[in-house]
């Protein structure tokens, strides 16, 4: 029972933390890459997309390409309009016969976000797939400036992929020095389930400055209980919220009224929506985050 409960975790997680007709436009030969069918610079921008990830639609929007996706997967929802863009599976499976039939000239996948068997099948029926595939929040601006050459928006990519890095270069600095706070992330909470290691909310964080008791934990997402945690004594407890409502399930922290999160009242609700989707919108919650975080170090 308890890894049939990871692994629903984890295909949440990778949800968070948040398809074509054959050579419809021309492109340059594959190129060997540590990402499979990474393909060299298009010749013709591609005008019939099929993102296979809610961030990879944004990061579209972000560059003025909303417009070249007719597929996306669930949960695309940023901007408004990206709601009405037709689905074709979800992170469990794809539609492959809709994929098909939608004649898009580029797949962007999501490494790992998007059933491997499913992109395996596309490929081997010849199919023009480019990947997302982050592992660090840099890497955000890499894959913006990268996405954008294949719709003609590459100087529009290179200026949203500068303002990023500056922003997150800027935000690095503001609290590098601060005193280090213990916290708690309350990613989940049946099973609880925090952050730590080189996961995409440890590395957002990192940038707070803050000490995570869990960071050495065997997994990213290690599952811990509430004794674990009343024991760390944590001084803010984050419980991030899906579109600013609280989840049901989530931890009555006040019944442990000596802890100093308790105590000062210390508790921060970041929305999750934003702040797990891997994209420019990220580092404005990450700053709401690091703001709120600092209050209380006063």
């Amino acid at each position: 029972m308890a890894a049939k409960h990871m692994k629903k975790i984890v295909s949440f997680l990778t949800l968070l933390v948040a398809s074509v007709g054959v050579n419809c436009y021309a492109f340059s030969n594959t190129v060997q890459s540590t990402q499979p069918s990474l393909l060299a610079k298009p010749i013709k921008p591609a005008k019939r997309i099929i993102a296979l990830a809610p961030h990879i639609v944004e990061m579209l929007h972000e560059v003025g390409a909303l417009d070249t996706v007719i597929g996306t997967t669930e949960h695309a929802d940023y901007p408004v309009a990206a709601k009405d863009i037709p689905r074709v599976g979800n992170y469990a499976r794809l539609n492959i016969e809709q994929i098909l039939a939608a004649d898009p000239d580029l797949i962007i996948a999501w490494k790992s976000g998007n059933p491997a068997d499913d992109l395996a099948r596309l490929e081997k029926l010849g199919l023009n797939i480019i990947y997302s595939d982050l592992h660090a929040l840099k890497d955000v601006a890499k894959e913006i400036h990268y996405f954008s050459s294949f719709v003609g928006k590459a100087e529009e990519g290179r200026k949203v992929a500068d303002k990023f890095l500056t922003r997150l270069s800027q935000l690095k600095q503001q609290y590098q020095g601060k005193e280090k706070l213990t916290i708690f992330f309350e990613l989940w909470s049946r099973p609880l389930t925090t952050t730590a290691g080189s996961s995409w909310s440890q590395q957002q964080l990192n940038v707070c400055q803050i000490t995570n008791p869990f960071i050495d934990s065997d997994s990213d997402y290690p599952q811990v209980n509430i004794e674990q945690v009343v024991i760390q004594s944590p001084d803010v407890i984050i419980q991030p919220t899906s579109h600013g409502v609280h989840s049901p399930d989530r931890i009555d922290w006040l019944q442990w009224p000596k802890m100093p999160a308790v105590k000062n009242n210390a508790f921060v609700y970041p929305n999750a929506d934003r702040l797990h989707r891997m994209t420019s919108r990220s580092l404005n919650e990450l700053a709401t985050l690091c703001e709120q975080i600092d209050s209380f170090r006063q």
